[in-house]
């Protein structure tokens, strides 16, 4: 009996929070008078990945997942100005050539870098190494393991 109203206690929580605008975590833990509790003991991180109807944060900047996945490395200099000014005009030759992908041009000590993409697997990296390459501008490019960007 027990298990038959937490069911369909459940079951209506998750009703109700198809229609809430938080995420399910917070509304299947609401404490509804007349009905069941539902207590939910999870890592946060979960919730986070889960998210809510919205992506984006109070201040406006989109949340984003940070995972382990590919990018591809059009440039790598030395500790130089010289090195920061030629990743950043890399990177801009890329945001010319391919708008859709993001671009990252940081220092990663000793070395400026520039970077391509968020890709979840290599063939994905691979596809676009092979389409920066057929290009003729970018030649020395190599696809390296990185933390990503996923969009929730």
């Amino acid at each position: 009996m027990k298990r038959l109203v937490l069911s369909l206690s459940l079951c209506l929580a998750c009703a109700l929070a198809a229609r809430a605008q938080g995420n399910i975590v917070e509304s299947l833990e609401r404490n509804v008078p007349g009905q069941g509790r539902v207590v939910i003991h999870q890592d946060p991180r979960i919730a986070a990945l889960i998210g809510s109807a919205s992506n984006t944060g109070s201040s406006g900047e989109r949340k984003v997942l940070r995972t382990s996945g590919y990018r591809v490395q059009v440039y790598a200099g030395n500790n130089t100005k010289r090195a920061k000014d030629e990743a950043y005009a890399v990177a801009a030759q890329v945001k010319d050539a391919f708008p859709e992908l993001p671009v990252y041009a940081f220092f990663n000590s000793p070395r400026w870098l520039c970077r391509v993409g968020d890709f979840r697997s290599i063939e994905e990296a691979d596809a676009v190494m092979r389409r920066l390459r057929a290009t003729d501008v970018f030649k020395e490019t190599a696809i390296v393991r990185d933390q990503i960007n996923i969009p929730l």
